[in-house]
């Protein structure tokens, strides 16, 4: 592919068009297939399998672009925000449900929005974007297996007695890698950046 080929429209194609990018969009286009199978034929089960599923994969798109070497700017931003995503979308519809506890919900979305705001004011200023840490991605790891469990809990899943004691095992230390990641990695470093920046 040429130069010209790649930046056709103003758009760096190869940073857009790679395998792992793919895999990505796909987890993304999921959301509202899993929002219909919650509130549209209220299939609990299949819901939470749908979600624990797009938890699973999380890891595929940077192993893919690990091994294909299609590492790229926007897949190393885009990641992160369909992560966001799957929270934004997934716990208040869990709290409208009634299968998330209220109080397991408002922390993640607080959590949430406050990495949110580091990554908006950082946008906003010109600075670096702010770069998922090891404990930032294994608190997200943890939730997005943790939430699909409370919602398997919640349904008439065979197995369901079990899954409200797995997912509080899962919701403890991915709270705590997420918050720690959060106040003690990316607070920090969105101020040093935007000092940085100020001088």
């Amino acid at each position: 592919m040429t130069t010209s080929e790649q930046t056709a429209g103003g758009v760096d194609w190869s940073q857009l068009a790679t395998w792992p990018n793919l895999v990505t969009l796909l987890r993304l286009c999921c959301l509202p297939l899993f929002l219909y199978l919650l509130f549209g034929p209220e299939e609990r089960g299949m819901a939470a399998w749908l979600l624990a599923g797009l938890g699973a994969t999380d890891w595929v798109d940077g192993w893919l672009a690990r091994i294909l070497d299609q590492k790229t700017e926007f897949g190393a931003m885009f990641d992160p925000i369909v992560d966001r995503l799957l929270f934004v979308a997934a716990v208040p519809a869990l709290l409208i449900d009634g299968s998330l506890p209220l109080l397991v919900g408002a922390v993640i979305l607080l959590r949430e929005a406050l990495v949110s705001s580091f990554a908006v004011a950082l946008r906003l200023r010109g600075a670096s974007r702010l770069v998922v840490t090891w404990e930032g991605k294994t608190g997200t790891f943890f939730l997005l297996f943790a939430v699909p469990m409370f919602l398997g809990a919640a349904s008439t899943l065979p197995y369901a007695g079990v899954l409200e004691p797995l997912a509080w095992l899962f919701t403890i230390p991915g709270l705590a890698y997420g918050w720690y990641a959060a106040l003690f990695q990316y607070l920090p470093a969105t101020r040093a950046s935007l000092a940085s920046q100020a001088q």
